[in-house]
C-alpha cells in the first residue's frame, strides 16, 4: 500500500493531511531517512515524528473502561473513545468496541478493526466467556446458582432461555458470574429475575483475557499470542 494512504487509513490525518507531513520531513525511516509519499514500505519500518507507527489492520486493545463512558463513536456525554488517540477514531476501518458496557459498567471492554474476530467474540454460536464481579443490594438468597445454571431461566420480553452461566459466590452481596451470551443487559435482568437489584457491575474477564494490572482508564495493545488465543 501507498505510504500516503497507509498513515491516513491509520487515522493520522487526511492524505492531504499526510503529504504535508510528508513535505516537512516528519515521516521516516527508522534511521531518519525521510519518505516519499510513493514509497511502498513495511508498517513496521515507518516512523512518524521519531514514533512507531500504530499496528496495521488487525489492531486489537484492552480497555480498563471507567464508569462514566458509554461504548459509542458520538454521545452527549462521555465516550470510550475519549480514552484513547485520537487516531484511533479515524482509521479505517474504525477500531470499534467488541459488544458494550454499559456507562455504569466498569471493566474489561476488547476494542477492534478486525470485523471477522469482533463477529466471532460477539456471536452466541462460539460460547466465548465473560466474567463479571456483582454487587447486589440484597444478599443472595442461595437458589441463584442452580438457577442460572440450569439452562431454563426466560428473561422478561425474551423467548428463548438463557444458556446455562456459572455463579460464585464471593460474599453475602457479592458474587462472580459467567456467561457465555451478551443479551441486552443481561446481568442485570438475570438477578431481576430473582427479585434482586445490581448495584455495581464490573468485567473482570472476556475470552480468558482478565485485567491484570492494567490501571482504570488506561489502555493497551493485546500481545500476538493474545489474539491468536481469542481466533
Amino acid at each position: 500500500m501507498r505510504l500516503i494512504r497507509l498513515v491516513a487509513n491509520l487515522g493520522y490525518g487526511s492524505q492531504k493531511d499526510v503529504r504535508a507531513m510528508i513535505r516537512d520531513g516528519r515521516v521516516t525511516l527508522a534511521d531518519g531517512t525521510p519518505l516519499k509519499g510513493e514509497a511502498q514500505v513495511a508498517p513496521e519500518d515507518v516512523r512518524i515524528d521519531g514514533e512507531p507507527l500504530d499496528p496495521g489492520p488487525g489492531l486489537v486493545l484492552m480497555l480498563n473502561k471507567p464508569v462514566g463512558y458509554t461504548c459509542s463513536t458520538s454521545d452527549p456525554g462521555r465516550i470510550v473513545y475519549e480514552l484513547l488517540p485520537p487516531r484511533f477514531l479515524r482509521r479505517n476501518p474504525v477500531v470499534a468496541p467488541v459488544g458494550r458496557l454499559d456507562r455504569d459498567t466498569t471493566g474489561l471492554l476488547l476494542m477492534t478493526d478486525d470485523g471477522a474476530l469482533l463477529h466471532r467474540l460477539t456471536s452466541p454460536r462460539h460460547h466465548v466467556p465473560k466474567v463479571y464481579e456483582v454487587t447486589l443490594a440484597r444478599p443472595l438468597d442461595g437458589s441463584e446458582t442452580e438457577l442460572f445454571a440450569s439452562g431454563a431461566l426466560m428473561l422478561r420480553s425474551e423467548s428463548t432461555p438463557l444458556a446455562p452461566a456459572v455463579l460464585e459466590a464471593t460474599g453475602s452481596h457479592t458474587a462472580r458470574l459467567t456467561i457465555t451470551e451478551g443479551r441486552y443487559h443481561q446481568v442485570k435482568r438475570m438477578f431481576a429475575a430473582t427479585g434482586n437489584h445490581v448495584e455495581n457491575l464490573h468485567r473482570a474477564g472476556l475470552g480468558g483475557l482478565e485485567l491484570g494490572g492494567l490501571p482504570e482508564g488506561t489502555w493497551r495493545l493485546l500481545t500476538p499470542d493474545e489474539v491468536a488465543g481469542l481466533r
